[in-house]
């Protein structure tokens, strides 16, 4: 039995170096999801006032472990 891929998508979750605030993780997060970069920035900063510490430091491991993509667009 053989397995036809042809119609999936190579999708990988990379940081948009492009529309950029700080360093491009939730730019990233918001393109690779599909939904709008300012709905996923609000999240984050809802995030950091709920929980600081434990949303600073998902930022900043996030930051350093997703891999740099510039944008075609």
């Amino acid at each position: 039995m053989s397995f036809n891929r042809e119609y999936s998508v190579n999708k990988t979750l990379t940081k948009d170096t492009v529309h950029k605030k700080l360093s491009g993780v939730c730019g990233g997060i918001a393109k690779h999801y599909n939904v709008p970069r300012i709905a996923v920035r609000a999240g984050a900063i809802v995030a950091l006032l709920m929980f600081p510490v434990a949303t600073g430091v998902a930022y900043l491991v996030a930051t350093l472990l997703m891999p740099s993509k510039i944008s075609k667009y």
